[in-house]
């Protein structure tokens, strides 16, 4: 293979291989990670394409696209079955032959030794690869992955399966973009929030954006609950633009501190058992509407059993009576989507678990169950503690989905608020 190292601005194209894909059966995540991993190294993402398990379809793709772009990046289709065609179709395009490599066949073996699985010839066949590639090692998998060269465009083929694509381009992908492209310094600082939309977020930093260094730029990056902005810089030196970044985000703490949980890898979760740790308190969780999500985002973190005592799931009012202890009559009086109850909720359910605090979720997450009085979307949340009650309404939508992403994140941002004296 070349030894030139071609310039940037790098094109690059990402395909994936597969009708289960096309057809709509799995998300394709891979596309999404590659993206972000790719931009992360100053290689720019031109296209991303899907297409199908066809002979036809992928030599033609294949072919056209190792002539348009710098880079192309394929995943799928190198599986033991007969639908998995993608390496018959990339050793016909770089007019290869088909040969066995030792390591990949020998690790292969290995893996299904230890495993106590019957060695099929299709199994044996996974290690077959065209003579024109040079192999990218699979530890986790059988589908080893492949880097072509044709007119010093390159072409790098890597399994579907998620897990096993992430570690061959962690481990082997990266190393040779670095040694065949002349890729810039990039630096990136997330700054992620919560409880605030991005329009508000936006008019609260106008001026400190107007003002920012237009050696850096700023992209909003919403999702359900939570609103991130990254700075990003590229350059040659990675100290001089760091260094850059962080005297813009001084600059815009005390503008919205109040909103920011935390940084680049953080999630709220984490970022709220580690409050809970270093402050020596556990919580217990009482949930309706939300039927156990916010107990599965705590349960998610490593370590959580050393601040999360457990839950209720109370979906049925008289679970909330006879399991939570919320008065009977309040339910009667107020509805079980009301004040009065979920404060009971998150008071007991601290008493009963014996913990410092209490949270509690009770709502209409739909798709039906709303009224005039409390429409869909309608939900209240509650922290409790022994020194006192705060409860909450909101007024979410119309999609039970993202009601119940909401609830939670929002009881979770008020457990941070209260933890962190931000409220």
């Amino acid at each position: 293979m070349s030894h030139i190292k071609k310039s940037y601005k790098i094109s690059c194209q990402i395909i994936t291989i597969g009708d289960e894909i096309l057809y709509g059966h799995i998300l394709d995540t891979n596309s999404k990670w590659l993206s972000e991993k790719l931009t992360e190294l100053g290689i720019h993402v031109s296209e991303q394409k899907t297409i199908g398990d066809n002979y036809e379809i992928i030599y033609k793709t294949i072919s056209l696209s190792i002539n348009e772009y710098d880079l192309v990046v394929l995943t799928g289709g190198l599986g033991p079955t007969n639908d998995d065609i993608t390496k018959n179709c990339l050793n016909d395009i770089y007019e290869g032959k088909l040969i066995y490599d030792i390591k990949t066949l020998n690790h292969i073996k290995s893996y299904f030794k230890k495993r106590k699985l019957k060695f099929t010839k299709k199994n044996k066949d996974q290690a077959l690869i065209p003579d024109t590639c040079k192999v990218l090692h699979n530890k986790y998998g059988t589908a080893p992955g492949m880097v072509f060269e044709k007119n010093n465009n390159f072409l790098i083929s890597l399994p579907g399966v998620p897990f096993e694509m992430k570690s061959i381009f962690e481990e082997g992908c990266v190393v040779f973009l670095k040694e065949k492209f002349n890729l810039p310094v990039i630096v990136h600082r997330v700054i992620k929030t919560v409880g605030i939309g991005e329009s508000w977020l936006s008019d609260m930093i106008k001026e400190w954006e107007e003002k920012l260094d237009k050696n850096l730029s700023l992209a909003y990056l919403p999702s359900i609950g939570t609103v991130k902005l990254r700075l990003t810089g590229v350059g040659k030196d990675y100290k001089k633009i760091k260094s850059n970044i962080l005297k813009q985000e001084k600059k815009l703490y005390p503008l919205i501190n109040k909103y920011i949980y935390g940084y680049d890898s953080d999630e709220l979760e984490v970022v709220i058992g580690k409050l809970l740790q270093n402050q020596k308190k556990n919580i217990s969780i009482a949930e309706s509407c939300t039927g156990g999500h916010i107990s599965s985002l705590i349960t998610s973190v490593a370590g959580c059993s050393s601040y999360f005592k457990g839950s209720i799931v109370a979906y049925n009012n008289k679970i909330k009576i006879e399991n939570l202890g919320v008065s009977k009559e309040k339910i009667e009086k107020f509805g079980a989507v009301s004040k009065e109850v979920v404060e009971e909720m998150a008071s007991n359910i601290r008493k009963i678990f014996n913990t410092d605090i209490g949270l509690a979720t009770s709502g209409i997450a739909g798709p039906d169950g709303g009224s005039k009085e409390k429409p869909i979307g309608t939900v209240w949340i509650a922290f409790s503690d022994k020194k006192n009650i705060i409860s909450k309404k909101l007024n979410l939508t119309e999609r039970r989905d993202i009601n119940i992403i909401l609830s939670s994140i929002n009881i979770l941002n008020l457990l941070r608020q209260k933890l962190t004296q931000n409220i």
